[in-house]
């Protein structure tokens, strides 16, 4: 039987949570935005800036997630104003009133409990489970709400990143400065001596110090053996302050850095009149050309043949202290670029001879190989080949001055005897790796050095950038600038803010928080919570497959991973050969040469682990999770995916683990081509609850539910919410699938079992390309209702294209003396109706008269056959005779399409 759209008995019986009713897409959208936005991550919540972790959501979408799953009981809420640490009593203010804003949420209205999203907010006797934590933002949220959070990783660096971040609440940052200066006294000043360079306007009186060293790697030419420079081009970098429209560009003549008017024309050489075209350097799309001959060829087979490549320093970036104290000279010429000196050149012969003095440093450089991966060797993954470019071991990622000064660094924190200051210090050194290594570029237009995962992949450059490792008041990734980052986590996690926005009281924008002296949006910091970071949380190293069956939890709030979106494990190894250097005798997992692949829940084709096996494995997870969430609980996480297809398997994998989808709220999506049917990338929030007794059902009963659910959804949320089609649609997707995995495994059409895949690919088309119930849909319900009335009929017609006036009008029903009767096939009325059609033109006839009129010859033994040739056997028809046989159980409407059935027949 088809039902009005609205709860199931199991899902009526069973408390619905605030994240099932609605969510502030509007708010949280806003927030994120700004909290997303270029570098404002760091001060927003810079606990997550401590160290890089790859597809790291939001601090705020996680912070929303968790207030509505976790904020469902009245008696169980504490709140509090940032700031000072008072209760507020009794739930005075009527935007505090746990009761009445939990009622009061819907899909229609979601702003209520968005109220207290900016307070202290408390929970009790909550359990909290994050299986993927990753980079540990769920964890750290819930932490937050002072509930009881178990955090779990296969990733040893996942695990250690997430552990510091947890621990931030109860540590003193003062002390962590006391450590930072001992390790300064100890190596700064050493460190710091490998990267100066006279000054340009005193080279006699002193030392500038250098920003970053720039290389390029050389090969010989296989015609003329000449060596050939690899520029893609010769920019070096954008001009600053009153040069930005002028470019600094290096001349292959004479090897002189000058500033140009422009690096895609023809300019001439400052230096020694060499005239040429900056953009047309010697390397360009895998291969080289010799400037002497003209011979070009591969680079990766040069390499290979030539045993390696050369690198070659033929430029620098500086930054004078004592001239810009001075204020002798312009900004320009404080900061700026340079060609090689002499001086240059003797500061790496002293820096390799030091290392090669200096075996007490050896044990402080990683000595692992670099595993063959899908992205350290070519693959589907990425096209990238790190052993084609003769980099075998990680240590070769590294130049000697660098392979120098990291391991006096790391010496010297390995030497601090407080274990949690050596480990903060261990964080900030990692993170800083990033950028500092020989696997990334300079970016010219941004004057700043990048880092080597800006494609989440390892891509060796031709013209390598070398930074100041421990950095200057100026320069990015330094250890002395991340080591701030760290700081800044370690005192926002003790005492955490939030931000917010607040609105004009005007149409257009949320209903909630109005400010009604506001002219326009404004972001509002809140005081600091009394409530730190990760005071009743803890995290394990280990596999979600083997989590102890015997724990509860209310909640489970995670990201997953998401197919090959990223090869976790081959990235993270760049961190964890170094970090086992000082961790490796402290905890389990750091004992290994590479962090575990093979048990990683992600499609790997080095691994030979495809969508299949990636499917099988997240759903092995998902019944783990099934297994330890209590009967009452939620399972509430992020999701990436690109297209129906993508949805299917999340849908399949989550119901053949004893789930049912409950809730999709959108977090971003490609709105244009979600409408057009393309495939679009989302980020989705799904919301899922232990599935009760699932009921069989016809496919074309479902269908009916699915094409109210939309439409009903829709409408609710067009008439009261401004959200944009794509947002809708995600919201309309998941109100669907609840109507779905209420009936996993069960859903039949013509005789055989439909797959998660199929329904979703049909539930896709009915929102992308809308629904209409009429009048034939409503009858089909009538036919599924025990004994329907007509109180039935107006009921499954309200809010569709059908009317009970119309269906009168097509005989559809009747009422004699009271009583409600259908028009069916064998209702004389009815018949008495198809049949005048029939008589006349046949242009007016419908489905439901064929099927019906065919069902009666059939019946009294006449030949339909004449009718199924004059009469178009559509998929309209074929399909309405599967409805009515699985609305009535008569088996019949499925024979009369195939059969001609005569007197002679009996």
């Amino acid at each position: 039987m088809s039902q009005e759209p609205g709860h199931s008995s199991e899902r009526s019986e069973r408390k619905e949570l605030p994240i099932e009713r609605g969510f502030p897409i509007e708010q949280l959208s806003d927030i994120a935005e700004k909290e997303s936005y270029g570098g404002a991550r760091q001060w927003y919540r810079p606990v997550y800036t401590m160290h890089k972790w790859w597809a790291r959501r939001l601090g705020s979408v996680f912070r929303a997630i968790s207030l509505y799953t976790l904020v469902d009981d009245p008696e169980n809420v504490e709140i509090y104003e940032p700031g000072k640490n008072s209760q507020l009593s009794n739930f005075s203010s009527e935007s505090t009133d746990i009761a009445n804003l939990l009622k009061n949420i819907s899909l229609e209205d979601s702003d209520a409990l968005w109220n207290i999203y900016p307070k202290d907010v408390r929970v009790k006797d909550k359990k909290i489970l994050d299986p993927f934590m990753g980079g540990g933002t769920s964890i750290v949220e819930a932490s937050r709400f002072g509930a009881e959070c178990h955090g779990r990783d296969l990733n040893p660096v996942a695990w250690f990143v997430t552990k510091k971040e947890l621990e931030t609440g109860r540590t003193d940052a003062d002390a962590l400065k006391d450590s930072f200066e001992q390790v300064k006294e100890e190596v700064k000043e050493e460190i710091q001596s490998y990267y100066k360079t006279p000054c340009p306007h005193h080279p006699d009186e002193h030392s500038a110090d250098v920003m970053n060293y720039f290389w390029v790697k050389q090969l010989d030419c296989t015609s003329c053996g000449d060596v050939v420079s690899l520029f893609d081009d010769y920019r070096v970098a954008k001009g600053r302050y009153d040069d930005d429209d002028k470019y600094h560009v290096f001349c292959p003549e004479c090897e002189s850095v000058v500033l140009v008017e422009g690096w895609q024309s023809e300019c001439v050489c400052d230096e020694c009149g060499h005239e040429y075209v900056p953009k047309e350097g010697t390397a360009s799309r895998g291969s080289y050309t010799c400037r002497s001959c003209g011979q070009k060829y591969s680079i990766t087979d040069a390499v290979q043949e030539q045993g390696g490549y050369e690198l070659k320093l033929y430029g620098l970036e500086y930054y004078c202290t004592i001239c810009d104290e001075r204020r002798d000279y312009d900004r320009s010429d404080v900061k700026g670029y340079r060609q090689v000196q002499q001086e240059d050149l003797d500061l790496v012969e002293e820096a390799r001879s030091e290392w090669a003095n200096r075996p007490d440093l050896q044990e402080f450089i990683p000595d692992e190989k670099i595993p063959e991966g899908a992205i350290t060797s070519a693959s589907s993954v990425s096209g990238n080949d790190v052993f084609q470019h003769n980099i075998k071991n990680w240590r070769d990622m590294y130049n000697t001055r660098q392979k120098l000064t990291h391991s006096l660094l790391l010496k010297a924190i390995d030497s601090i005897e407080e274990e949690n200051a050596q480990e903060y210090l261990l964080l900030a050194f990692s993170d800083c790796l990033r950028g500092n290594n020989m696997m990334m570029g300079y970016i010219q237009v941004g004057n700043q050095s990048d880092h080597i995962f800006r494609t989440n992949s390892f891509n060796p450059p031709q013209r390598p950038c070398e930074s100041n490792l421990w950095g200057l008041d100026y320069g990015t990734r330094t250890f002395s600038s991340v080591w701030e980052k760290v700081l800044r986590g370690v005192v926002w996690g003790g005492a955490p803010t939030d931000r917010y926005i607040e609105y004009p009281d005007k149409d257009g924008y949320p209903k909630v928080p109005r400010n009604s002296e506001l002219e326009s949006p404004e972001t509002i910091e809140t005081e600091p919570f009394a409530q730190p970071i990760g005071e009743n949380a803890t995290v394990e190293l280990g596999d979600v497959r083997d989590i102890n069956k015997d724990e509860e939890y209310d909640a489970i709030i995670t990201d997953p991973p998401y197919y090959d979106n990223i090869i976790y494990s081959e990235v993270s190894d760049f961190f964890y050969v170094w970090l086992k250097i000082i961790l490796e005798d402290r905890y389990d997992g750091f004992d290994q040469d590479a962090t575990p692949r093979k048990e990683s829940i992600v499609a790997n084709p080095f691994e030979n682990k495809g969508a299949k096996e990636f499917e099988s494995e997240l759903r092995d997870a998902f019944g783990t999770l099934q297994d330890v969430l209590k009967d009452e609980g939620v399972l509430t996480f992020t999701y990436h995916h690109s297209d129906s297809e993508s949805w299917g398997e999340l849908l399949e994998s989550l119901c053949d683990s004893g789930f049912e989808v409950t809730a999709t709220y959108p977090l971003t999506a490609d709105i244009s081509k979600f409408i057009s049917g393309e495939a679009v990338s989302f980020d989705i929030l799904v919301v899922a609850r232990p599935a009760g007794d699932r009921q069989p059902i016809s496919w074309n009963s479902l269908r009916r539910n699915i094409y109210r659910t939309a439409q009903k959804t829709r409408k609710q949320i067009e008439a009261n919410r401004d959200l944009s089609e794509g947002d809708i649609g995600v919201i309309e997707m998941g109100e669907c699938f609840h109507e779905y995995s209420k009936h996993h495994g069960k859903v039949m059409r013509a005789g055989e079992e439909m797959t998660a895949k199929e329904v979703v690919q049909e539930i896709y088309g009915v929102i992308q390309q809308g629904s209409e119930i009429g009048e034939i849909d409503v009858f089909l319900d009538l036919l599924e209702t025990p004994d329907p009335t007509y109180n039935d009929l107006n009921k499954l017609t309200r809010g569709t294209d059908a009317s009970p006036e119309q269906m009168e009008d097509m005989r559809l029903y009747r009422i004699e003396d009271g009583e409600f009767i259908l028009g069916t096939w064998d209702d004389e009325k009815r018949m008495a109706y198809i049949q005048e059609r029939v008589n006349g033109d046949d242009e007016a006839l419908n489905a439901l008269d064929k099927a019906q009129f065919l069902r009666y010859r059939y019946e009294r033994g006449k030949s339909t056959q004449n009718y199924l040739s004059k009469w178009d056997v559509d998929d309209e028809l074929r399909e309405l005779c599967e409805g009515l046989a699985d609305a009535t159980g008569d088996d019949t409407y499925r024979r009369i399409l195939g059969a001609d059935s005569t007197l002679g027949d009996f």
